[in-house]
């Protein structure tokens, strides 16, 4: 697979849970430079702290999903919030989906009768690069009632073809995930350490420590893992679903 799509949502936590959001956009971005992949952000919704709320974007070269499949699930960060003065350790989430992008043949499939388009006003935090022209897009699949977005381009028909390219990945995705309950029991249990319903991954920072929770094992040096180096983690990882 050579393009894959990656959408990182702020969870529990409030403003410091956007503010995780945007540290591990930052991770898969350094990640991604070091591995010399290319990447392009299709949606962002950022917060004024400098956080991000949602977003998506796209990695692409020749062995990107071997290597970052396994990255979804729910990340759990501990740490002492910039906006916390008693000095409290909190801990907030952030999820992660990582989609295949479909082939040009798989995304035929969709009909224009079964899309509603509209059309706003991009917005950001502090009236930053607010648009005064309706270029945001927001797409409705009519049959699945999937709804995405993208207002990072400065026009519509970029953020157009960028929502199209998340919603045909998320309806690659629904039909996986039918085919995964069609399995059984036995297979399906092998697999579903890498499905994103689950707390995959806990970032504690007083602790300098990485904790995969699917594999019990932990990592030093958190520092440089936020860094984007995640070459042990992977490598570890890949070993392990090797044995399944």
């Amino acid at each position: 697979m050579a393009s894959v799509i990656i959408e990182i949502r702020a969870g529990a936590g409030g403003k410091e849970a956007a503010l995780f959001a945007a540290d591990l956009f930052k991770m898969y971005s350094r990640y991604a430079q070091n591995q010399d992949w290319k990447q392009k952000t299709l949606d962002s919704h950022s917060t004024d702290l400098g956080g991000l709320k949602q977003v998506v974007f796209e990695l692409k070269n020749g062995d990107v999903f071997s290597k970052i499949k396994y990255e979804g699930g729910v990340h759990r960060v501990q740490r002492i919030p910039q906006t916390e003065k008693s000095g409290r350790i909190h801990t907030s989430t952030a999820s992660v989906a990582v989609l295949p992008k479909p082939e040009k043949t798989q995304a035929s499939t969709i009909r224009p009768d079964q899309l509603r388009i509209d059309y706003y006003r991009a917005s950001g935090p502090g009236g930053q690069y607010v648009n005064k022209r309706e270029t945001a897009v927001r797409i409705t699949h009519l049959p699945s009632g999937l709804v995405v977005t993208s207002q990072t381009a400065r026009n519509q028909l970029q953020n157009k073809e960028n929502a199209m390219t998340i919603l045909e990945a998320k309806l690659l995705e629904q039909e996986e995930l039918k085919n995964i309950e069609k399995l059984t029991k036995e297979r399906k249990a092998q697999i579903k350490w890498a499905r994103r319903v689950d707390k995959v991954r806990t970032y504690n920072v007083p602790q300098n420590r990485l904790t995969d929770h699917r594999i019990k094992k932990s990592w030093h040096n958190l520092a440089d893992i936020m860094d984007g180096k995640l070459d042990k983690v992977v490598k570890t990882l890949n070993k392990f679903e090797s044995k399944l």
